[in-house]
């Protein structure tokens, strides 16, 4: 009733090929959950009951047609640098602990990740799992609760994704199968490979070969794709392709950047860039600080590479500077911390909105939102009535600059600087079209609004699966 999907390294394409599975499966009447049972990623979702998951789960739970839970995901690793990460356990922040002592807790979270499944598996009748990175991980098999170690006790069929862009394509899928443990190997019962160029029958020789070596059947071949769908982790950044546009949009690549996929939408309709700090930001229409896992690390490297200088001659030429949840509070004048972001202190913000932050407990703001932009010219008048999450620890005291979204975020008063708390703001249509309206006008440029209804990405992506994928056979394994 369950089925186990597992890659041959990271970034394969696991995460997309278990939302495409569950499109498929809820297309042909079958209910369906996604299940991962520890991710590590700073791209995160807010459920309807506050918890926090990783993105991937919650666009798979959007695929499956179901609402995003943290029994999805229940054990979520967010790096914060020198080996340690941010545990959240079932939807709340829980330590932050050395990778070392991490695996000491393994044991223990691998109950949790199996009460999770079990609560799926009986509320929905089927899961999909998905692991993490590389199934092949010989140092890891005595603690690996994403691969082997759930594997050996869920007993399920497992699917194996390969990316044959990386090269070597028969070396990752047969050296993966053969050092699988023993116990493991026989419940690899296909293979999938992701993202070939070209025509298709020109593989299949190779994937007659692929059977012959491993005895396993390939279940799917599946062409190059640029579907949009939400980026699960950093590892994403690099193969974004910026639009030829004639607006240019920066966004800062901080060392610790969380929730880039605020931008995607964006992305599809001007030429955004992830601007490494340190780079000019002459020749941008528009600078967007994001979100970050660690705001005053983040914002000591903004100082130390001169970007601080680069944005304020941003804003002396009059173009927008956006900040987004830590981009918002680096904005401010003041950020005092007690310790619970960085080493204890006060530290001098970019200071381009009256506001401060204080940091004064481990406790972090976790809920879905809907607000209304204020009616200030000339971008968030035009936004309406819009909606994200809010994902962030620290609390910002307002000065005398007026709210950029009715109760949150702060606004110049000629409203080119404002920041919001508000993760998946240009998400919304309204507010891709008011930003990218006012920067078309500024440069003379006809601008066409985006539409509110565009197709379902889940429903294209689950119809390129259905034509190159035996999507037969994984309900038959799913159901066996």
């Amino acid at each position: 009733m369950s089925l186990f999907v597992m890659g041959s390294a990271s970034h394969v394409g696991k995460s997309v090929t278990v939302a495409a599975i569950c499109r498929c499966l809820v297309r042909r009447g079958i209910a369906v959950a996604p299940f991962k049972s520890q991710n590590m990623s700073l791209n995160s979702y807010v459920t309807q009951d506050g918890g926090e998951i990783g993105m991937a789960q919650a666009m798979q739970a959007i695929a499956a047609k179901v609402l995003p839970h943290t029994d999805m995901n229940p054990i979520l690793l967010k790096p914060k640098g020198d080996c340690i990460s941010q545990v959240v356990l079932l939807g709340r922040p829980y330590k932050d602990i050395h990778i070392g002592d991490y695996y000491k807790e393994t044991p223990a979270l691998l109950i949790t990740a199996l009460e999770s499944f079990n609560r799926l598996k009986s509320m929905h009748g089927h899961v999909v799992v998905e692991g993490a990175g590389g199934a092949a991980e010989l140092n890891l098999y005595d603690r690996d609760i994403a691969n082997t170690q759930l594997a050996k006790n869920l007993r399920i069929p497992i699917i194996l994704v390969a990316d044959i862009e990386r090269g070597g394509v028969f070396a990752q899928i047969y050296g993966t199968i053969e050092l699988l443990p023993e116990d493991i190997r026989p419940l690899v019962r296909g293979i999938i490979i992701n993202k070939f160029r070209g025509d298709p029958a020109i593989f299949d020789p190779g994937v007659k070969k692929l059977e012959e070596l491993t005895g396993i059947p390939v279940l799917g071949v599946v062409p190059y794709f640029t579907i949009p769908l939400p980026s699960e982790d950093s590892l994403s950044i690099g193969d974004k392709k910026t639009k030829n546009a004639h607006i240019r949009i920066a966004v800062i690549r901080l060392p610790k950047i969380s929730n880039f996929t605020d931008f995607e939408l964006l992305e599809q309709h001007a030429a955004v860039e992830y601007v490494t700090p340190g780079t000019s930001l002459d020749g941008y229409d528009c600078v967007i600080i994001p979100g970050t896992k660690n705001t005053i690390d983040d914002l000591a490297v903004l100082f130390r590479t001169g970007t601080d200088h680069e944005i304020q001659l941003g804003r002396d030429r009059g173009i927008p500077i956006i900040g987004i949840c830590g981009g918002y509070q680096m904005l401010g004048k003041t950020l005092f911390d007690s310790g619970y972001e960085s080493d204890a202190g006060t530290y001098v913000g970019l200071g381009l909105l009256d506001c401060v932050t204080r940091f004064a407990s481990y406790e972090k703001n976790t809920f879905q939102v809907r607000r209304t932009a204020c009616l200030i010219p000339p971008i968030l008048s035009a936004m309406g009535e819009i909606s994200g999450y809010e994902i962030h620890m620290g609390i910002t005291e307002s000065g005398k600059d007026r709210e950029a979204l009715e109760g949150d975020g702060r606004v110049s008063d000629d409203g080119l600087v404002f920041g919001t708390y508000l993760h998946g703001l240009f998400l919304n249509p309204s507010a891709v079209n008011a930003l990218l309206s006012y920067l078309s006008a500024k440069k003379g440029l006809l601008f066409t609004p985006i539409s509110a209804g565009e197709s379902d990405p889940y429903d294209v992506l689950a119809d390129l699966f259905e034509e190159h994928v035996d999507m037969d056979a994984i309900v038959a394994l799913l159901t066996s």
